[in-house]
């Protein structure tokens, strides 16, 4: 149980409703609030009632999936045109082939014939970015 008090902003905020809808339904009685001063104060307990679901109090992270995520840029110097196609297509077939419920990956390359440089942009949950770090890898020490 919490004695978390919540402003008609935050509650408006965290239902994603406007401001004046929620005053609206404090003022019609279907949310109950306590008036303190000028301002109406919604309690954890009855946003929860309200809502028919749990609400996490601020700060309270239990309940809720930590995301993560990569961004990383490489670039490979003495690289040649084949050898960058090659990993372009296993990166490419890579992020192509996951399962529905995975985070997003995304990838791409870009290739400078002049330099034979490289450069990846991965963009993508932690597991996923090291996977690809890993057959990188294994594509280049071949």
């Amino acid at each position: 149980m919490t004695d978390s008090l919540y402003s008609v902003e935050q509650v408006a905020e965290r239902l994603g409703l406007h401001v004046r809808t929620i005053r609206n339904y404090v003022r019609d009685g279907r949310l109950p609030a306590v008036r303190i001063g000028k301002q109406y104060r919604i309690a954890h307990e009855d946003l929860e009632a309200f809502t028919g679901r749990p609400v996490n109090a601020p700060g309270d992270t239990a309940g809720q999936q930590r995301h993560t995520e990569v961004s990383s840029i490489v670039e490979i110097d003495a690289i040649s045109r084949h050898t960058a196609d090659r990993l372009t297509t296993l990166l490419m077939s890579s992020a192509a082939h996951r399962s529905p419920g995975d985070a997003p990956l995304r990838i791409e390359t870009a290739y400078d014939a002049e330099r034979s440089r490289m450069k990846v942009i991965v963009l993508g949950g932690l597991a996923d970015t090291a996977r690809l770090f890993d057959y990188m890898e294994g594509v280049l020490a071949s």
